[in-house]
């Protein structure tokens, strides 16, 4: 990284963010019948340098999300990682799985049979596991990666044979939309994770449905989101 890494900045709006944030978090969670504590918090740190990265972890944030892999390694030698886990939540290369391997926890975005295939490949030669979520178009986008919501239970009976990866759950983007559209995704979203963690029991530990970015998590937790990705309303406007 180029920037200046200083210990000098006014990281306050920051504080004052991510206690917003969680308070959002956790009156969702119990309008849902839960607990704040079931609804995983990532901070999405996509075009976010280091130090303001490493403030949040001081915070408490002990995961973050990534959607390029060369970003994330990039950061890597400037953030505090001892208590750290890291995802990729954007496309992901299948040429680009070797360099991720070992380093991150998990992938969000599988968005196929080959790529899955490669990052068990990858995991059983490097004798380490990596929790995955199948990535559902769930608003059949042409522009967007993911599969078919009606194919996306079959593909994960698939997925959870293949040595050296734990299949976790489902996440999904809807199409842009508000109110109570978006939340009918977000509700059928939840349907096919309940069905799944149902009917793959025995076979894979589902637990993990990563539905909401800064515009609706709440409403994505109110519909059985249990991880949501945040990154705008925390760092700010993305800086390109």
């Amino acid at each position: 990284m180029t920037e200046k890494l200083s210990t000098e900045c006014d990281f306050s709006y920051l504080d004052e963010n991510y206690a917003v944030i969680k308070e959002n978090i956790a009156q969702a969670a119990v309008a849902s019948g839960r607990r704040p504590e079931d609804v995983t918090f990532m901070a999405v740190t996509k075009t976010v340098a280091p130090p303001p990265i490493n403030h949040v972890i001081s915070l408490g944030v002990d995961l973050i999300g990534e959607n390029k892999v060369q970003e994330l390694l990039s950061k890597l030698e400037f953030l505090n990682t001892d208590r750290l886990r890291m995802h990729i939540i954007g496309h992901l290369q299948s040429n680009k799985v070797r360099k991720i391997v070992g380093i991150v926890s998990g992938v969000e975005s599988v968005d196929s049979i080959s790529l899955a295939e490669e990052i068990s490949k990858r995991c059983v030669q490097s004798d380490c596991k990596m929790d995955v979520l199948l990535e559902v178009n769930i608003g059949n986008e042409e522009a967007k990666t993911g599969f078919t919501y009606d194919g996306a239970l079959e593909r994960a009976f698939e997925i959870a044979e293949m040595p050296n990866i734990n299949l976790r759950g489902f996440m999904a983007v809807p199409p842009i939309c508000e109110g109570d559209t978006v939340r009918r995704y977000f509700a059928k979203m939840n349907g096919l994770y309940l069905d799944a963690k149902e009917k793959l029991s025995g076979k894979a530990i589902i637990d993990t449905l990563s539905l909401g970015m800064s515009a609706d998590y709440a409403d994505a937790i109110k519909e059985g989101s249990t991880l949501v990705r945040v990154g705008s309303s925390l760092f700010g406007a993305r800086r390109y």
